[in-house]
């Protein structure tokens, strides 16, 4: 079975010294969003954030080296907001999520930092690797549960044992979380349509009779 993914943002680890505060790096993360809606990605700075958080800028460098990291970390914790309830059935669970993931985009501040990221990213290998780090693997924890849950209850198949089972389990996992959020994220930030309950259903027919296809 495919491990869990932590969930917790990532600054900077391997200092020692007084505890960090959570207020304060909420705070700072708080305050990045709020700057990339007014500012944009190419006129924020570290210096900006600080001033917004109400700290000084070494207590920024000290949790974070660069602003591509802590950018990255200021979207990483609103899509940990993202839950998945056991709602009693695969599709149902789908639908819930993807409700979910659908008015989280749609919220400014994190349409506007998530497509600055990505832009920036395109050439940016080390924003890319962090993006994959703190946003995707973290989130693919939603459909390792949901495969979990559906396998409980005799929706799906068990994975095979051994390594090539556990292969072909992070390879789905990989295809289900690419299939849900590329659909969302194209919805949501490209044609700019609404992620309702009807079209929540509709996903979720089509993608759990292509799950049913993987079995």
């Amino acid at each position: 079975m495919v491990a869990r993914m932590h969930h917790s943002a990532s600054p900077r680890k391997g200092r020692t010294g007084r505890p960090r505060s959570v207020e304060t790096d909420h705070a700072i993360l708080r305050a990045t969003r709020a700057a990339l809606v007014d500012l944009g990605w190419g006129r924020l700075t570290m210096s900006d954030v600080a001033a917004r958080a109400g700290v000084a800028k070494t207590t920024l460098y000290r949790r974070w080296a660069n602003k591509n990291e802590l950018v990255v970390d200021a979207v990483a914790v609103l899509f940990d907001e993202l839950e998945l309830p056991d709602r009693g059935c695969l599709q149902s669970d789908i639908e819930g999520v993807v409700l979910q993931f659908g008015a989280l985009l749609a919220r400014p501040e994190t349409k506007t930092a998530l497509m600055a990221v990505v832009a920036e990213s395109t050439t940016d290998e080390a924003l890319r690797e962090r993006i994959r780090s703190a946003i995707v693997d973290r989130q693919k924890r939603l459909v390792v549960l949901g495969r979990e849950r559906a396998q409980q209850r005799g929706e799906l198949p068990p994975d095979d044992t051994g390594p090539e089972g556990e292969l072909a389990a992070a390879q789905a996992v990989g295809l289900i979380f690419d299939v849900i959020a590329g659909a969302i994220v194209h919805r949501t930030l490209v044609t700019a349509e609404p992620v309702d309950p009807a079209w929540a259903h509709q996903f979720s027919t089509v993608l759990l009779a292509g799950l049913r296809g993987l079995s």
